[in-house]
């Protein structure tokens, strides 16, 4: 982080803790595309700062592409999404990079819906830091948070990962990676089980399903408004498992580049691939998958 971007405590300026906060309530839908913002002075009342601070926000979401028009008169409006298609929140990036400031701001929406399909939720509990940072920063306050996650069933022959050589009957590349996958998956609902407590007493419920296959990619659904899509890409390394060395086929998922989709007008292609993905979303949860218990 430059030395721009932080004060002398080390805490973000006030303008780019505004920009934040605006931010994200334009990617969950709260401003509308074309809408007019608040204007600087309210919105100065608002975040108890000086409209200085208001002014340099709003610059910085026009860097972005997300506000137009931005002036000291009239208020600025929130700018179609395909004016910022080109900017870094349309491009892929790594899934490391491109996840946790997106779900931070899908947790600035009152009811936060969030679907994952992926081979262990490693990414996924690593992406909710910056979330529940800024619950606990007080920034954001969701009322209620529901996470659904389909991950492979321990009962499968995995895909990946998988032995180079066939080891019919050695089972410890399974068994590592089941373990991963429940450490995981623990992790993820203990992280936001903490979100039940005072004080912040949100309503959060996270499950599990199990998937009959092994997930090619990994997919993320944030409040039904936008996707991450990303492929898993398959290497061969070696590796020691249980004090011996292991040639195998596996996925890094924390390298996978992701893409984003974000709804806008009806009838777009992103629109179309956000509902589509949806539906296909909830189409294997409500039928071939089955109850998934976080065990060995």
């Amino acid at each position: 982080m430059s030395q721009e971007s932080t004060g002398l405590n080390g805490q973000r300026l006030p303008h780019l803790q505004v920009a934040e906060a605006l931010r994200a309530r334009i990617r969950s839908g709260e401003l509308r595309p074309g809408s007019r913002m608040p204007t600087q002075a309210k919105l100065a009342d608002e975040f108890g700062v000086e409209r200085s601070v208001i002014r340099l926000a709003l610059r910085v979401l026009q860097d972005e592409k997300l506000l137009t028009n931005v002036s000291r008169g009239s208020p600025a409006t929130v700018a179609e999404p395909h004016s910022g298609r080109n900017g870094p929140a349309g491009q892929p990036q790594l899934a490391t990079v491109a996840l946790a400031p997106r779900m931070a701001e899908a947790f600035a929406v009152p009811h936060v819906q969030i679907d994952a399909l992926c081979l262990t939720a490693e990414t996924l509990s690593m992406a909710l830091i910056e979330a529940i940072r800024q619950i606990h920063a007080g920034l954001v306050k969701p009322e209620r948070v529901d996470v659904r996650v389909l991950l492979p069933s321990r009962e499968i022959n995995l895909a990946f990962p998988t032995p180079v050589e066939d080891h019919s009957g050695d089972d410890r590349l399974h068994r590592r990676w089941l373990r991963q996958r429940n450490l995981q998956g623990q992790v993820l609902a203990n992280f936001l089980g903490s979100l039940r407590e005072p004080p912040y007493e949100i309503d959060v419920h996270v499950t599990f399903r199990a998937l009959p296959f092994t997930p090619p990619v990994k997919m993320y659904i944030l409040n039904n408004e936008e996707v991450l899509f990303g492929y898993y890409m398959i290497m061969q390394r070696l590796e020691e498992i249980e004090h011996e060395r292991v040639e195998m086929f596996d996925a890094f998922g924390t390298q996978s580049m992701v893409f984003p989709f974000l709804k806008g007008d009806e009838g777009t292609r992103d629109t179309t691939f956000v509902e589509q993905t949806q539906m296909w979303f909830n189409a294997l949860w409500e039928t071939i998958t089955s109850d998934l218990t976080l065990t060995e």
